[in-house]
């Protein structure tokens, strides 16, 4: 309801923190963070729009302290999210300031809007979000998506490396499974690329909407695209020739005992959302479960691994 109101953390650190820091708020909300960091404003701006005229105010701010927002929905514990991202950062010695605010969902929304616009992604995929209606598509093929109030824009650098790596293993033939679908963004992804058919599985009626109204907004009807609500092991009863994951290693390692068994003896397992501090968990887990490391891939800290089944993997 849009009368409810969110709680803002507002999260200071030094620049050279923003990435650890920014991955270990992702941990707690992975929606409606964004960051402040003006440390290379000049070059970026440069870079992006290839200007160099900037605002004065922008030119005035602090260069050597970021500030990362969260957003934590009326239905959450701020009280939680906080105890929890000091204990994480505190275990990595980051020095901080936390401040707590209150914020209508409207001014949410607006806020965390301005920061997300159009991006390429990989080779052929540009992410557009549907409030934004001058963009340039580039010659690539434009996924349409409304985040809605908390699941994927594809910013973040783990749903980034997802969408880089199906487009490496999408075929004509493909089928997916999208386990954690939030918004729809990988599997509307793996369709626009040329898959057949492709399923998400949620847990979030929300995220099961979002997904179903994304599809919708790229021209994907239930004949190619359908999500579901609930567990794996309850809406699932066929075999896809890509499974993707993008979660949390906790998940992951679970997923992991029954991923195979839906998964065909050809396909590919793509895991994300796992952060480097946990990989050793993961790859034990992906080695108990009969699945082989065939990539890894990393940026900012984070890791997508692209996994085969061994032959004995259906058996546990």
């Amino acid at each position: 309801m849009t009368d409810e109101n969110w709680t803002e953390l507002s999260i200071t650190v030094d620049t050279k923190d923003i990435d650890t820091a920014g991955n270990i708020a992702n941990m707690v909300v992975p929606y409606g963070i964004y960051i402040e960091d003006y440390s290379d404003l000049e070059n970026e701006v440069m870079e992006i729009a290839h200007i160099d005229l900037i605002e004065e105010s922008l030119l005035k701010s602090d260069r050597s302290k970021g500030i990362i927002h969260v957003y934590v929905n009326p239905h959450e514990n701020p009280v939680e999210a906080v105890s929890f991202i000091k204990e994480r950062l505190d275990s990595v010695n980051i020095g901080y300031d936390i401040k707590i605010s209150d914020c209508k969902t409207e001014d949410w929304v607006n806020n965390w809007k301005q920061y997300f616009h159009s991006m390429p992604i990989g080779e052929k995929l540009l992410i557009r979000p549907v409030w934004e209606e001058q963009y340039d598509p580039q010659g690539r093929t434009v996924l349409n998506i409304e985040p809605g109030l908390a699941f994927g824009t594809g910013s973040h650098p783990t749903t980034k490396l997802c969408l880089e790596t199906l487009e490496k293993f999408v075929n004509r033939e493909s089928t997916i499974l999208d386990i954690g679908c939030g918004s729809g963004i990988l599997s509307i992804a793996g369709l626009l690329l040329g898959a057949k058919y492709a399923l998400g599985v949620d847990i979030d009626a929300l995220a099961v909407k979002t997904a179903c109204e994304n599809a919708l907004k790229n021209g994907l009807d239930k004949s190619r695209f359908t999500a579901v609500q609930g567990n794996l092991s309850d809406k699932v009863n066929r075999k896809y020739s890509i499974i993707v994951a993008n979660i949390v290693a906790d998940i992951i390692i679970e997923l992991n005992k029954s991923a195979a068994e839906f998964l065909m003896d050809d396909g590919i397992y793509i895991t994300g959302g796992i952060i480097e501090n946990r990989e050793a968990e993961v790859l034990a887990s992906f080695s108990k479960n009969g699945f082989i490391v065939k990539n890894r891939f990393e940026e900012k800290g984070w890791l997508v691994f692209v996994l085969r089944k061994t032959r004995d993997a259906d058996n546990g």
